[in-house]
């Protein structure tokens, strides 16, 4: 039987204490048994293990193979280096951008820690002590008071007013009243966390009142110890992108081994029986040429880099991304399961309705009958009293000056039996001023009279139903309502037992009010609706609050689509993916039920995405595809578990997040498919060249065209504005390939067309070169080739910023492309016409004439493009 469920008197029992604690030489007994009331801390990995794990990818294999590649290639030729120091420089670049991102990828455990307080008062052998926290054991007693923060879990065994803020555990906004009663537990099941009145637990602080407890569990025994390890436990999958490139690595893996055999193959069936080691080492070099040409060296680099720039875009619009691959993830985001507290409303409890004769009288009593206090514009103490006394200030009333004119002289503290709360207050002609407020039952039962029309008048039956119906109204609307009433002395009277206080009171009026929601989440909402995304709500507050913020929010229809973390445990795991389909709200949920719906959705094939600022979200944000925590109201954990951290704690920069990865992934797709083209392309004018007997292109030239010429265009494609409609549009499917929509067949026709154009400036080249069609070696011909496939490349990047839409529609320029075009063109130049270069890649000095025809060539992808284009639309009306 759990601890809640059994009277204080069995459990100090059974932790063998008593109401006077433990004796110090029992104490230090039970530490050595049960050890330091610490988490156990996560095993870090080194820095060179993290960077290693930043190579483990296909891509980068292919990188290095390209490397190796190379250096043979050099090597055989006596030529430099250079392009192996060029991709080995890629590789480490790449590493270290990735190391950058995730250098603090798991420190939640140690913020865990953090959040337990550094020192605890407790009894010890009947005598006051503060010990560390530490130090606690089982059968402790803690000594609580307002302030305090809670160093571990325990059962109350004294209890005076108290009021725990547990909003970090259970999402609660309202600070919990607390008692010393056992529970009654309905047929054996467990009771939700946020009803355990009982109880207090680790990471949680005392907002009022105090109280004593016996330790009953520490260190990971306690409920965040438990959430520690759910979260040590929880896996991380790969996001989308990563699953899409490491596919993508694994084929172009296989093909550059299938085309470097086949081609080999074939060139020593073409020998018959003249096979000599120099033909063989030709034929190899022909291979070479073809894997150089059929890998993207730059691929890696481009979407690291792209990535990267995206995590810069998106730190000014308040996202901070703590992974470069979780950038992407929420362009494909289908369902986003949001915390209340703190993420959809603002975590302050504010005054929304009054309901009273005299506004600011009732203001006044409601401010001056509490405990909290201005200091500097803002109320400090109790989140309902707060809301009264900044209630009070916006009507002009500040807390300070009222009690300089009318000092306190005496007062009724709250207690949680008649739910109130009285002060006597001296005004300046001598009488005291009496406030009451309360729950607004009892303060009417406590009432004879009210105020109407500034005057007294009796409070009938009648009138006693009014204001009961009016209770009800702001009740049903998930609003907290108090209700204040108050009461004239002639001079202080002598007895101030709430007994004698309370009665005869006159009633002033009631106070409804709400943790409110955030005035950009409506929008937000409905924008997550357009671009087809589904907003949870999953939060630990009771479950009419929940329901009355959801509907403000415009979340859910019908009281049916929410339900309770208790009628959630009777939901069979096999009918839960289909329930969780239908619900939209779950109310007074703990961090399992967390993690069980985000699983459940992720069970269905969908990609989710948590948000919360609790210690309670954590596992649940870890579990997610990707974690959404809140920077300014969220605890530790949370920032250092999530994906990404919204810097505003503003659930509309979740939207821009949504569109920043939409546009992003776009950018990502057309810089892939530009560069598959393009390798393509190389691929087969090197296949054909090789079939018909002459070499186009050697691989240092290939290695130039791709990590020079091909690189700078495919990054530019990256910072691509967002297409029109971009939020209009339901979420990719995440087992879409890199080639679904047709983008496979438009890399075969356009990569074709891109060979069509290099293999005629060859034969041009070679004709204005010999005069002759001839199939035969032409440095001309090479020259024109290598400059006309380099610049068909960059003019197809324009092609590029619209998949399927005409370049020519479009109302802004790409500045970094027209940037990266104009370097392209100077290096390519460069290395045709200055000498040394020309020289090193076996170029020859070809006419203003043989340039120019391969300018027109290059140029004539675009029209070629504009072509397919305009027949897919036709296609697709």
């Amino acid at each position: 039987m759990q601890d809640y469920l059994k009277p204080m008197e069995q459990v100090l029992a059974e932790q063998g204490s008593a109401p006077e604690g433990l004796g110090e030489q029992e104490a230090a007994k039970r530490l050595v048994k049960y050890g330091s009331n610490a988490l156990a801390e996560a095993e870090k990995e080194g820095l060179v293990k993290r960077f290693l794990k930043q190579l483990a990818d296909p891509m980068i294999f292919i990188l290095l193979a390209a490397a190796a590649v190379s250096g043979a290639t050099a090597a055989y030729a006596g030529e430099s280096f250079a392009d192996v120091f060029i991709i080995l420089a890629v590789v480490l670049i790449n590493a270290v951008l990735g190391l950058m991102q995730e250098s603090k990828a798991e420190q939640a455990i140690e913020a865990l820690n953090k959040i337990s307080a550094p020192t605890a008062k407790v009894m010890r052998g009947g005598h006051l002590m503060t010990v560390g926290t530490s130090d606690l054991v089982p059968g402790d007693v803690l000594v609580l008071e307002a302030g305090d923060a809670i160093g571990a879990d325990g059962r109350l065994i004294e209890c005076a007013s108290l009021k725990v803020e547990e909003a970090a555990l259970t999402g609660e906004s309202v600070p919990v009243g607390k008692d010393t009663d056992a529970l009654a537990g309905e047929g054996g099941r467990d009771v939700p966390l946020g009803d355990r009145r009982n109880m207090v637990y680790m990471g949680s602080t005392i907002a009022y009142g105090r109280g004593r407890a016996v330790v009953t569990a520490t260190g990971m025994n306690t409920e965040v110890g438990k959430i520690a390890g759910a979260l040590a436990q929880a896996e991380e999958g790969k996001t989308p992108l990563q699953r899409k490139l490491s596919q993508l690595s694994r084929a172009l893996s296989f093909l550059v081994l299938g085309i470097c055999a086949a081609i080999f193959v074939v060139d020593v069936v073409r020998m018959g029986g003249n096979v000599t080691g120099e033909r063989l080492l030709r034929t190899f070099m022909v291979a070479v040429s073809l894997a150089v040409a059929a890998i993207p060296e730059g691929l890696a680099a481009v979407v690291t880099i792209v990535l990267s720039i995206g995590v810069t875009n998106m730190s000014r619009r308040g996202a901070i991304i703590r992974k470069l691959t979780a950038v992407e993830t929420l362009g494909c985001a289908q369902v986003i399961c949001s915390d209340k507290t703190g993420t959809l409303t603002q975590n302050v409890m504010t005054v929304v309705e009054q309901s009273g004769a005299d506004e600011r009288l009732l203001a006044t009593a409601m401010a001056l009958a509490s405990d909290a206090r201005l200091e500097a514009g803002q109320a400090v103490g109790e989140p309902t009293e707060c809301a009264l006394v900044n209630c009070a200030a916006k009507l002009g009333l500040d807390k300070g000056r009222l009690e300089e004119a009318t000092p306190r002289v005496g007062e009724a503290p709250f207690d949680s039996m008649r739910k109130m709360m009285t002060t006597l207050h001296r005004a300046k002609d001598g009488h005291i001023a009496q406030y009451t407020k309360g729950a607004p039952d009892e303060v009417l039962k406590r009432s004879t009279f009210m105020l109407s029309g500034g005057a007294r008048v009796e409070l009938t039956d009648a009138l006693r139903d009014r204001i009961m119906a009016e209770n009800k109204r702001m009740a049903d609307k998930a609003l907290r309502v108090l209700c204040a009433a108050t009461r004239d002395w002639d001079e202080m009277p002598d007895n101030l037992e709430p007994e004698a206080l309370e009665n005869s009171l006159c009633y002033l009026g009631l106070s409804g009010m709400i943790d409110p929601v955030r005035p950009e989440v409506g929008s937000a909402i409905v924008k997550c609706r357009t671009a087809g995304i589904r907003p949870v709500m999953i939060t630990g507050d009771h479950r009419d609050t929940a329901v009355a913020i959801a509907r403000e929010l415009g979340m859910l229809q019908d009281d049916r689509e929410a339900i309770t973390g208790a009628q959630l445990d009777d939901i069979p795991e096999a009918e839960l993916p289909e329930a969780v389909s239908q619900l939209r709200v779950y109310a007074r949920v703990q961090p399992e039920h967390k993690v069980r719906i985000v699983n459940a959705w992720r069970n269905q094939g969908k990609v989710v995405a948590m948000t919360g600022d609790g210690v309670n979200d954590a596992p649940s944000i870890k579990a997610a595809d990707i974690g959404v925590g809140m920077g300014i109201t969220g605890t530790d954990v949370t920032k250092n578990v999530a994906d990404m951290v919204l810097s505003d704690d503003n659930f509309a920069t979740i939207v821009k997040a949504v569109e920043e990865g939409r546009r992003i992934y776009d950018n990502i797709r057309k810089s892939v498919q530009f560069l598959l083209a393009s390798n393509l392309s190389e691929v087969l004018a090197i296949f054909a060249a090789t079939l018909m007997g002459f070499i186009i292109l050697e691989p240092a030239h290939l290695l130039w065209i791709n990590l020079i010429t091909d690189s700078f265009p495919a990054l530019a494609l990256g910072m691509e504005k967002a297409e029109d409609g971009i939020m209009k549009r339901p979420p990719r499917d995440p087992s879409e390939g890199i080639f679904a929509g047709g983008v496979g067949a438009s890399v075969l026709l356009q990569g074709t067309l891109v060979t069509l154009i290099t293999l005629a400036a060859y034969f041009i080249g070679h004709f204005i070169e010999a005069g002759e069609w001839a199939m035969v070696n032409s440095h001309d011909g090479t020259t024109m080739a290598f400059l006309a496939l380099s610049m068909t490349e960059i003019f197809h990047a324009f092609n590029m910023r619209r998949v399927n839409e005409s370049i020519f529609r479009m109302k802004h320029q790409n500045k970094f492309l027209w940037a990266a075009m104009g370097a392209s063109l100077v290096m390519t130049t460069a290395v045709i016409y200055v000498p040394f270069l020309r020289a090193a890649f076996g170029f020859a000095h070809i006419s203003p004439m043989e340039y120019a025809i391969s300018m027109l060539l290059a140029i004539s992808i675009i029209p070629m493009v504009e072509f397919e284009k305009w027949i897919r639309r036709k296609l697709a009306r």
